[in-house]
Parts: structure tokens; C-alpha cells; sequence
């Protein structure tokens, strides 16, 4: 059952490619385009600041402690080091993320959407035909965001938390369990939803970041030499004096740009002129001025450079600002978490993961989702690298690998993209991407230097999971192709049916199936063991469109055959959940007569058996059937009527 995407693209000629890039000015083609007015260009904005920019803006706590750590192994810290940090610091900041997401990457979208995994689709669509390297690049950037989400939280939390050992230095021992809490806390309370806590996200974050800048302003006017960062000399002559250090402090640098792929990945949820009015206006700014004003701190005091954020502030002031950061992990921790549901979504619909129970936790909003089996998942990850790791700069070794390959992979989707859709000037825009994805391939290689140091444990996370993700694509290929070989042709069906004795019962029966041109196994098996025929037999189809959200005028086909049969076909996005029932009034509209307490839903429950052939197919194969065991039941998954479903089982040899 499930999506019909996995043979034919049935999106094909749904989409014009034209309407993925819109100017920032506001088209009417533009669904994310604030309506409103001023008033409500600035809500979403401050939305933005929570939601997109908690991840990055958390950065502070870590980066620039942790790019001054290879510099001090020779016991001395020069002006000439610090300038240089810092302008690699703010010219990553100036490439990859105004430039590659702020300007360019925000005007790719799928119908408003976002993200890794809508632009494998719009790179799908723009070729025409299904490219394994394509889809592998996909599978291979959802698993390291997923590796990505783990870390984030983890990470976040425990700087926060850690801010603690300069003002009551007894309390060191408890950061690890604090931070246990503080995450335990945050996951268990994911079921509840995120509405209430989200309305917090935006004034706690833009409180967070105007408090960053005033902090990096009044250390800036003691030291203004610090301004000469801003000047990329600097950052070249660092990496051309230090070349012994220069690949060290990259992979260091790198984290000042992590969340980055959050700008993209929520695009959908605010569009893209709140996401830049509030990096122009705010969050650059601030980062800016922070980082700049840690430097100047450490040229004035050395000895600050053990955790110089913390050491911006005032003494008396210091637990108001521990608590303030606190409040920021734990913001930019959920809007990972958030994004991580909403990854795994996608992928269910795009036939990447087994189906999973998708509960919505607001009324009329799709984006606020939660997903049992992610979230627990995600729990006993991110516990296991506070547990593992005990400290925040041993989890920023296991950090920036994940980030920068995702960054690497969604560089090398947009260039693919660039060239099949022909909807760009080529020469100038693949100049940029190019320089763009050099940029990041310079640093996914230095944070590959940290691989022994942690920075294998987010490459096996990310590796497990693509593998199951190949596994489950390549079993239900595999598995459609088998059930296609024994199928029969509706039509030829029909006319057969149409002259058999076959005894016909009072009711309307939906027959599920993925493939509409054949007759669904469970229909087939209800005529050979009960030998009956509804009055009404529809054969019934969902399937998964690749764009974000089916439009109204999609959603419904219907159409009537001979005799009692017709057929009915549902499309839903690959961010929508596919609730059957909520669609058929739209199917009533289309000529669909359904006495409800006469219906009756016929689903099959497919188990795939591994045959005997050898290797690493197999091994796939296997993996396949045991990931099958802990799908959601078809009847679940669609959100059918229980009392009105009969589900037949049906074994497939793979």
C-alpha cells in the first residue's frame, strides 16, 4: 500500500519548475509572501529569530573558545592570531550563510518548502527521470542532518549549562546530570506540542541576541583595534603564517555556521522575507559584534580565553545571563528536534523510512507534528553523547562533520539543480556555487581531521541510518516489482467480472492499492475465499506528490468504470499525513455517492520473505524485513476508521 511515487513519478507535469524562483520583492505566486501588512512582516520575523535562528545563535558559546584552543598549544596568543580567527569567523558567516542560504539558496523552493529533501525532489522533477547518485545524495543528507539534530541539543545545553562552574566552581560535578535534566525534560514534554513554548521562541531569542551585540559592543569600545577583523587580509595571512594550525582552527571556525541548513529547511514555515529581514536587521549583527567583541576581550585579559563568552560578563550580572543562555539551548534545541520530525515525514512519504505514527499536536497548524519513535530515539542519542562525552569542547570535536557534509551535499543538489531546470544564467551561478561548495569542501575535510577525537560518532550515526534508509528504498522496489509480476490488469478484470456469477453484496468497499491499472491483491482474495462483490467497489490510490502540499485542485480524481466498479485517486504532499477520510468530501464533490456506515476499507499487510540468493543483497534484504516488522499498520498510517477496516496478509518472496 502507501505511496504511488515509488515506480512512476506521478507529480510528472504537476510542477513548473519556473515557480521555484521568485524574487524577494514578493510575487503573487508566493504562498509564504507576508499578507498583512508591516505589522504582520514583523511577527513571522520575530518567529524567525526563535525558530530559524536559535541553532546559530548559540553558536557564541563555543566557536571562538574553541578556534583559540589550537593557537594557545604554544603557550602565546598573538594579535595577529586573533585578528585572523576572527576574520575567518565572520567571512564563514559572510559565504556560507548570507551568501550560499541568505541570497541564494532561500529563492529554491518547493512550492515554499524547504530543505534538504525538497530539493532532491525539485533536482528529481528538473531531470525526469529517477537518478540513483541523486537519491543517494539525499538519503545521505537527511541521515547527517539526523546525526546533526543529535549533537545540537547536546552540545547547546551543556555550554549553557557549564557557564555555572565560573560562578559557583563547586557545582562542576553537576553539569553532566543538569544538563541530563534540562534535556530530559525538553523530550518528554515534546507530546504536549510546541505551540505554547513557541510563542516564547522569537522575544526570548531576539532578547538572547540583543543582549550578544551589547555585550560584544561595550568590550569592542575598549579595544576598537579588534574592527581591523572585519578585513579578510587578516584571515588569509592567518592561514598562510599559521599553515602548521590553519587546518586545526578550520574545522574550529566551522561551528560558527552550524544551523545554517535550518534557514532552508524551515523557509516553509515563515518565507523568505522574514528569514532575511531578521539576519540582515539582528542575528548577523549580533553575532558579528560578539565575536568581535570576544576578541577584543582576550587581547585586553589573556587569561580569559578559557570561556571568554562568560567572561564578557559582569560578575553580578552572570546568573541572569546563565539562565538567559540556558533559555537559548534549550529554544535552539527544540527547533532541531522540530526539524527532525518534520525530516522524518518527509521521508516516510518520499518512501526513505517505514511508516511511523505522526501525531498533530496543534489544531490547523501541519508543521507542528510529533513523532514517538524519532523523539525517543533522539533521546537516548543525545543522552548517550552527554554521558560519553562530558563536556561541550569534546562534543565540538563530533560536531562540525555532520553540519559541513549536509552543507557539501545540499551545495552539490543546487548545482545539479542549476544545471538540469536551465532556469539560471549558468555561468555566474554555477561560479558561486562552485566557490561556495570549494569553501565547505575545505572545511568538511578539517573537521575530518577530528574524526578520532568524536567526529566518528556522528559519521556512524549517519551511516546507520543511510543504510537503513537504501535498505527500506531498495526492499520496496523490490517488493512493488514482485507484487507487479503476479498482478492482473483491472480492465481485463472487469470485463471477466462483468460475466461471472459472482454474488454481489449491499455496501461501498475501498480497495487499496499503489498501482491503479491492476487489481488490488485484497480484492482478489475477497472474491476467491468469500466469493463477493460490493455493489460498489472502489479501487482506491494514495499517492504522494513531490511537492510540499497537494494543491486543492489535485487533491481528488475519481471516475467511473463498468458495473460497480470505480476509482478513486487521494494525493497528498510529502509534508501532509495522508488522512483518507478527511479527503473524501472533497471526493463526494467529484461524483463519489458513500453511504458512510455502509464502507467498508480492504487493506493488504504485505511481509516481505527473503529469498536464498547470497552477498550483500541479501544482507539489504534482510534489513528490509525486520525494518517491515515495526511499520505502521496501512490502516494506522492512513488514519483509518478501525471498526470499518479488514486487513488480509499477503507474504512476498524479496
Amino acid at each position: 500500500m502507501g505511496a504511488a511515487m515509488s515506480g512512476a513519478d506521478p507529480a510528472a507535469g504537476t510542477l513548473d519548475i519556473s515557480d521555484y524562483l521568485r524574487e524577494e520583492t514578493g510575487a503573487p505566486s508566493d504562498p509564504d509572501a507576508p499578507k498583512g501588512g508591516r505589522g504582520k512582516l514583523l511577527a513571522l520575523t520575530l518567529g524567525a529569530i526563535g525558530v530559524v535562528y536559535g541553532d546559530i545563535g548559540t553558536s557564541p558559546l563555543y566557536t571562538f573558545r574553541e578556534a583559540l584552543r589550537p593557537a594557545l598549544r604554544d603557550g602565546l596568543l598573538t594579535q595577529a592570531e586573533v585578528l585572523g580567527l576572527l576574520s575567518l569567523i565572520i567571512w564563514a558567516l559572510i559565504l556560507i550563510v548570507s551568501l550560499k542560504y541568505v541570497t541564494f539558496l532561500l529563492r529554491i523552493d518547493n512550492r515554499g518548502e524547504g530543505g534538504i529533501l525538497a530539493l532532491y525532489t525539485m533536482v528529481r522533477l528538473a531531470i525526469g527521470r529517477r537518478s540513483i547518485p541523486v537519491l543517494l545524495l539525499a538519503i545521505a543528507g537527511a541521515a547527517l542532518f539526523v546525526g546533526d539534530a543529535a549533537i545540537t541539543p547536546a552540545i547547546s545545553v551543556m555550554s549553557a549549562v557549564e557557564g555555572i562552574e565560573l560562578y559557583l566552581p563547586g557545582l562542576a560535578h553537576w553539569v553532566v546530570p543538569l544538563t541530563l535534566a534540562i534535556l530530559a525534560v525538553l523530550f518528554v514534554a515534546q507530546p504536549r506540542g510546541t505551540g505554547t513554548i513557541s510563542s516564547a521562541f522569537g522575544p526570548v531569542t531576539a532578547l538572547w541576541f540583543v543582549t550578544l551585540a551589547g555585550l560584544g559592543i561595550w568590550h569592542i569600545a575598549a579595544a576598537p583595534g579588534v574592527l581591523q577583523a572585519v578585513n579578510p587580509v587578516w584571515g588569509a595571512r592567518f592561514l598562510l603564517t599559521e599553515s602548521g594550525l590553519a587546518f586545526v582552527v578550520l574545522g574550529a571556525v566551522f561551528l560558527a555556521v552550524t544551523g545554517a541548513e535550518a534557514l532552508y529547511a524551515d523557509l516553509g514555515h515563515f518565507g523568505r522575507r522574514p528569514i532575511v529581514a531578521a539576519w540582515v536587521a539582528l542575528v548577523f549583527p549580533a553575532l558579528v559584534l560578539n565575536y568581535l567583541g570576544q576578541g577584543a576581550l582576550v587581547l585586553e585579559d589573556p587569561e580569559a580565553v578559557a570561556n571568554p563568552l562568560f567572561e564578557m560578563v559582569p560578575r553580578p550580572a552572570l546568573p541572569w545571563f546563565i539562565a538567559l543562555a540556558t533559555a537559548a539551548t534549550v529554544i535552539a534545541a527544540q527547533a532541531v528536534i522540530t526539524g527532525a520530525f518534520s525530516m522524518a515525514r518527509a521521508s516516510i512519504q518520499l518512501g526513505l523510512l517505514p511508516r511511523m505514527r505522526i501525531l498533530h499536536t496543534a489544531f490547523g497548524h501541519r508543521g507542528q507534528i510529533y513523532v514517538p519513535a524519532v523523539n525517543w530515539a533522539l533521546l537516548m542519542m543525545v543522552a548517550a553523547l552527554v554521558i560519553g562525552f562530558g563536556g561541550s569542547g569534546r562534543l565540538a570535536s563530533a560536531y562540525g562533520i555532520a553540519v559541513s557534509g549536509t552543507m557539501v551535499i545540499t551545495s552539490l543538489l543546487a548545482i545539479l539543480y542549476i544545471l538540469h531546470a536551465k532556469r539560471l544564467p549558468r555561468v555566474p551561478t554555477l561560479a558561486l556555487a562552485g566557490t561556495i561548495l570549494a569553501v565547505e569542501t575545505v572545511f568538511l575535510t578539517a573537521n575530518f581531521g577530528k574524526f578520532s577525537a568524536g567526529g566518528y560518532v556522528p559519521v556512524i550515526m549517519a551511516g546507520q541510518l543511510a543504510l537503513a534508509m537504501w535498505a527500506w528504498w531498495r526492499g520496496t522496489q523490490r517488493l512493488l516489482r514482485r507484487a507487479h509480476q503476479s498482478s492482473v490488469k483491472l480492465e481485463r478484470f472487469i470485463a471477466i467480472i462483468e460475466d461471472s456469477s459472482v454474488h454481489r453484496v449491499r455496501g461501498t468497499a475501498f480497495f487499496l492499492t499503489s498501482d491503479p491499472k491492476v487489481v488490488p491483491t485484497t480484492l482478489l482474495h475477497n472474491i476467491r475465499f468469500n466469493g463477493v462483490l460490493h455493489d460498489q467497489t472502489i479501487i482506491l490510490t494514495v499517492e504522494t506528490l513531490r511537492v510540499p502540499v497537494a494543491p486543492a485542485g489535485e487533491r481528488v480524481t475519481y471516475r467511473k468504470l463498468r458495473g460497480p466498479f470505480s476509482q478513486l485517486t487521494l494525493r497528498f504532499g510529502f509534508m501532509e499525513t495522508p488522512k483518507v477520510v478527511s479527503a473524501l468530501p472533497l471526493a463526494r464533490a467529484a461524483g463519489l455517492k458513500v453511504d458512510v456506515m455502509r464502507t467498508v476499507f480492504f487493506v493488504a499487510r504485505r511481509r516481505p520473505v527473503v529469498s536464498a540468493s547470497a552477498g550483500l543483497g541479501r544482507s539489504f534484504d534482510r534489513l528490509h524485513a525486520v525494518m517491515h516488522r515495526f511499520s505502521l499498520d496501512p490502516s494506522d498510517y492512513f488514519l483509518l476508521p478501525r471498526d470499518r477496516v479488514v486487513e488480509l496478509g499477503e507474504r512476498i518472496s524479496i
